[in-house]
């Protein structure tokens, strides 16, 4: 019976507890009754149970498991990042009906090791976006009238819109380009006064919790403040009133990443600035964020881009039973056409050399679910084949 290999592991990981602080939590796991193999799948169920333990533990909010589903071999290096994340555990339930087994195990995690872990499946075309923006809000409008003329006048108070139109159209342009997304905003792990006092700081101890709970590798982060220098009606010279609000919208932000040490690094930042003209002051900032917007969409793609290209690696693929060249042919093309994958060079018949930004976890993966190919042998740099007409 074929298994998440990433499950598997977890199965044979040390029952005894190497004197490191841990975290027990119940969880539950599932799995598929296939030919009646009770225990085959009752082995699967309790693996996915300790995984869901290591995610609750490291406070995962996107779920591992979906990003290695179905895949049958991990890397060795995040097999060693695996090994002593579960402590011991303790199978609580088991329950089956005639399609499925469902236990529930109190699984003991260690916590450093589980976030160690996670991280190393990380996507690096992940980005966790969180941009708050300060935005006026009106509190009391007040109208009167003197004579011929009316007046109307607004009172108002700053609050941060965690989701905005500089956060949105930022997401939306580099979801349009094929990047994994992560909208920080709605998870309420952080807000604007932790985000400015960061920036301030340069403490980046959050954003490192950032990339562990979201599984990113780049965080765009930053906030955004405005001025009104000009209001409606205010004098602007020679007995002339000024028709609209002028707004001015300013952004401190910084592209972050982290290398294999974990330490962060930055990427780009700096500081951009846009105009909004309109009839009210929270019109007139929102006309400065779609202007913003504008400016930076195509700077963040552009360095999103470039390190992406930057840390592409190369990776040996081979591929036994390749009768001709024309089958060769077919089989760059298929790798050619898998996503993230940059460049294929053929190294012979059966052989190619493969550019691709990712982990080679995802490579092998996409691979196999084209269903032609199995995978017979599997490591950081190289992948074997067998080709299945």
């Amino acid at each position: 019976m074929k298994n998440i290999l990433v499950l598997l592991i977890l199965i044979v990981l040390p029952s005894v507890c190497a004197g490191a602080e841990s975290s027990c939590v119940d969880a539950s796991g599932e799995a598929a009754l296939i030919n009646n193999d009770l225990p085959s799948a009752k082995v699967e169920a309790i693996a996915r149970a300790k995984w869901t333990a290591v995610e609750q533990v490291a406070g995962v909010q996107i779920k591992a498991q979906s990003i290695v589903q179905n895949m049958q071999m991990i890397d060795d290096a995040i097999s060693k990042n695996v090994s002593g994340v579960v402590t011991k555990y303790n199978l609580l339930t088991v329950n089956s009906t005639p399609d499925a087994v469902t236990v529930t195990v109190n699984v003991c995690v260690s916590p450093a090791k589980a976030r160690d872990a996670l991280s190393g499946l990380a996507l690096n075309s992940s980005i966790a976006v969180f941009i708050p923006a300060q935005r006026p809000k009106v509190v009391r409008a007040t109208d009167s009238r003197s004579g011929t003329h009316e007046y109307h006048s607004q009172t108002s108070v700053d609050e941060h819109e965690e989701s905005n139109i500089l956060s949105e159209t930022i997401i939306g342009k580099l979801t349009e380009q094929g990047y994994t997304v992560v909208d920080v905003a709605p998870t309420n792990v952080l807000d604007a006064a932790e985000i400015e006092k960061a920036m301030k700081n340069g403490n980046f101890l959050s954003l490192r919790s950032l990339m562990y709970k979201f599984l990113s590798n780049v965080i765009l982060i930053g906030k955004v403040d405005y001025t009104v220098s000009t209001r409606k009606g205010e004098n602007i010279g020679y007995g002339v009133a000024m028709p609209f609000n002028s707004a001015t919208v300013r952004l401190t932000y910084r592209l972050i990443t982290r290398d294999a040490s974990g330490k962060m690094i930055i990427l780009t930042a700096g500081a951009e600035s846009g105009k909004g003209l309109a009839g009210s002051v929270d019109d007139a900032v929102a006309a400065g964020l779609k202007e913003l917007a504008d400016k930076m969409s195509p700077l963040i793609l552009d360095k999103v881009a470039k390190y992406i290209q930057g840390v592409t690696k190369k990776i040996d693929v081979k591929v036994s039973g390749v009768k001709d060249v024309g089958e060769n042919f077919s089989i760059k093309e298929a790798l050619q056409n898998i996503t993230w994958v940059t460049a294929v060079e053929d190294a012979g018949i059966g052989s190619f050399t493969v550019s691709y930004p990712e982990n080679s976890i995802y490579l092998a993966n996409s691979i196999e679910q084209k269903g032609t190919f199995k995978i017979t042998k599997f490591s950081g740099y190289t992948i074997e084949l067998t080709y299945r007409r």
